[in-house]
C-alpha cells in the first residue's frame, strides 16, 4: 500500500512539472516536422483528387465571396448541400488570407496535426504519467496514415485530428472547476459543433464528449446527463445558421448535408457488395432520374434505399459484416489518394509499401489498446482478459473489423471503472460510432480512419513505474522502509 501511494505521489509530482508541458511543444514540433517535410516532397506532384476537387472549389468560391455554390460546366450557378461544410468552411478562412491554392489546404493540415500532437499529450497526462502522454503523442506525430493524408484535401485525416482536441477538452471540462467549467464546457461544445460540420454523423459523439467531462469515480447521471445535454445543444446552436441557410436556399430542409439518401442507397444496393459505387445509368431509380433538385434527390434516394432494404432484410443485414470488413481491416486512405492523383509520382508499388507499413502500425496500435484494456482495473478481469485475447488474435488476422469490435466489447466490460477513464470510453464509442454508421451505409478504409487518433490515445500501457520488474518492486520496498 505505502509503495503504491508511493509511486502515485511520484507521477503526481511528475504531472505537475513543468517537463510535461515542454514535451507536448517538442512533439507538436515533431509532428509539424515530419508534415512539412512530406509537403516539400508532395507540393508540386499531388493535385487534389477524389472529393477534395469539390472541397477545394468550394472553399476556394467562399474565400472569394460566391458562398457555398457550385459552378457548372454551362456556366449556371447553384447553391449546394452535398458535401458537409465545415472542412471547406475552415479552409477558405486560409484562403482569403493566403490564396487559393492546394498548398494552403496542406499547412492547414499540418498545423492541424501538430495541434492534434499537443492535444494528445496534454490528454493522456490528465489522467496517465508522463510516459504514457509521450507515447501517445509520439504514436499520432509519427503516425504514417495521418502523416502522408496531409496531402489529401479529405475530411477523415482532419476528422481523427480534431476528436483528439475534443478529447482534451474533455479532461480538461473534467478537471475544471468554478466559473471554467461553463466556458470549457462551451469550448468543448463548439469543438463538437465544428466536428459535425466536417462530418455529420460525428454528432453522436457530442453528447459523448459531454457526459463523460466530469472528473469523477461516481456514476452522477444527472450532472453527467446534464453535461451531456449542454454540449450537444452547443453543438447543435453552432450548426443552426447552417442549417437555416439550407432551408431558405435549398429545395427542403437540410440539417448539413444532402447525401444520406446517395449512402443508404448505395449501401442497399444488390451490385455495390458494401462498397462505395457511383449512382448513375441503370443504377439511377426510374422514379429519381426526372429530380433534379440537390435535396430532394437525396431524399428520392433515400425513399429508393429504404425500399430496397424492406424488399431485401436479409440480404441487407447479411451484407454488414462485408461493410465492417471494408472499413476496418484495412484503412490505407493515403495511398489510395496520392495514387488516385499522381499514379505516376507515387505508382502501384509505393501504394503497397504504404499501405503495409500503415497497416503494421495501425494494428499495433490496436493491439496495445486492447491489452491495456484488458489489463486495466479489477471489475469482470477474467472476462476481459478472455475478449481481449480473442480480440487480440483477430489483430493479427485479416479479420480487424473483428479486433476492434472486440476492443469495445472489452473496454465495455470495466463497467463504473470508466468514469476514471474517460479516454477509453471515448474511443470505444467512436470506434462503435463508426462501426453503426458504416454497417448501415457501405464501408471504405477511410472511413476507419477517423478512428486512428482516439486510438493512439488508449494504446500506451502501463507506465514504467508501474511495470512489476524485481527491480521495481525492490526500489519500491527500499523507499518504504525509509
Amino acid at each position: 500500500m505505502s509503495s503504491r501511494l508511493a509511486v502515485s505521489k511520484h507521477a503526481v509530482a511528475e504531472r505537475d512539472s513543468g517537463r510535461p508541458a515542454s514535451d507536448a511543444w517538442w512533439l507538436a514540433a515533431l509532428a509539424l516536422g515530419t508534415r512539412a517535410l512530406i509537403l516539400i516532397w508532395a507540393k508540386d506532384r499531388f493535385p487534389p483528387t477524389d472529393d477534395g476537387i469539390f472541397y477545394h472549389q468550394l472553399a476556394a468560391r467562399i474565400a472569394h465571396g460566391s458562398g457555398y455554390t457550385w459552378l457548372w460546366p454551362d456556366g449556371a450557378v447553384t447553391y449546394a448541400a452535398h458535401y458537409p461544410v465545415g472542412y471547406p468552411a475552415l479552409l477558405s478562412v486560409a484562403y482569403a488570407a493566403f490564396g487559393a491554392e492546394p498548398l494552403v489546404a496542406m499547412v492547414f493540415n499540418a498545423l492541424l496535426g501538430a495541434c492534434a500532437a499537443f492535444a494528445a499529450q496534454r490528454a493522456v497526462l490528465e489522467t496517465g504519467t508522463r510516459a504514457q502522454a509521450f507515447l501517445a503523442a509520439l504514436l499520432i506525430a509519427l503516425h504514417p496514415g495521418l502523416v502522408f493524408y496531409t496531402p489529401a484535401l479529405m475530411t477523415e485525416g482532419v476528422s481523427a485530428e480534431l476528436l483528439v482536441i475534443a478529447a482534451w477538452l474533455t479532461v480538461r471540462v473534467s478537471t475544471s472547476a468554478g466559473a471554467g467549467v461553463g466556458f470549457r464546457l462551451v469550448g468543448l461544445g463548439v469543438c463538437a459543433g465544428a466536428l459535425t460540420l466536417v462530418r455529420p454523423q460525428l454528432l453522436i459523439m457530442a453528447p459523448v464528449f459531454g457526459f463523460f467531462s466530469l472528473n469523477s469515480g461516481k456514476t452522477r447521471y444527472p450532472r453527467r446527463a446534464l453535461r451531456a445535454l449542454s454540449t450537444t445543444l452547443v453543438a447543435l446552436a453552432l450548426c443552426l445558421p447552417w442549417t437555416v441557410r439550407n432551408c431558405m436556399r435549398m429545395d427542403r430542409c437540410i440539417f448539413v448535408s444532402a447525401n444520406g439518401g446517395w449512402n443508404l442507397l448505395i449501401g442497399a444496393a444488390p451490385e455495390a457488395d458494401g462498397a462505395w459505387i457511383p449512382l448513375q445509368g441503370a443504377r439511377v431509380p426510374p422514379e429519381c432520374r426526372t429530380v433534379f433538385g440537390e435535396a430532394e434527390k437525396d431524399r428520392c434516394f433515400g425513399r429508393a434505399g429504404l425500399s430496397q432494404i424492406r424488399s431485401h432484410l436479409g440480404r441487407f443485414l447479411a451484407r454488414a459484416p462485408r461493410k465492417l470488413s471494408l472499413t476496418f481491416d484495412y484503412f490505407g486512405a493515403p495511398g489510395h489518394y496520392l495514387h488516385s492523383s499522381n499514379a505516376n509520382a507515387f505508382d502501384d508499388t509505393r501504394k503497397l509499401e504504404l499501405g503495409a507499413l500503415e497497416t503494421v502500425w495501425e494494428r499495433l496500435v490496436v493491439l496495445l489498446a486492447i491489452t491495456q484494456a484488458a489489463t486495466r482495473g479489477s471489475v469482470r478481469r477474467s472476462l476481459r482478459l478472455g475478449l481481449g485475447l480473442a480480440a487480440a488474435l483477430c489483430a493479427l488476422t485479416r479479420a480487424g473489423w473483428l479486433a476492434h469490435l472486440g476492443y469495445v466489447l472489452t473496454v465495455a466490460c470495466a463497467g463504473k471503472e470508466l468514469w476514471k477513464r474517460p479516454l477509453d470510453a471515448l474511443a470505444a464509442c467512436l470506434v462503435l460510432v463508426t462501426a453503426a454508421t458504416h454497417a448501415l451505409f457501405f464501408g471504405a478504409g477511410r472511413y476507419g480512419f477517423v478512428c486512428a487518433g482516439l486510438l493512439c490515445l488508449v494504446a500506451p500501457g502501463p507506465s514504467p513505474s508501474r511495470w512489476p520488474w524485481p527491480w521495481k518492486r525492490a526500489r519500491a520496498a527500499s523507499a518504504t522502509d525509509v
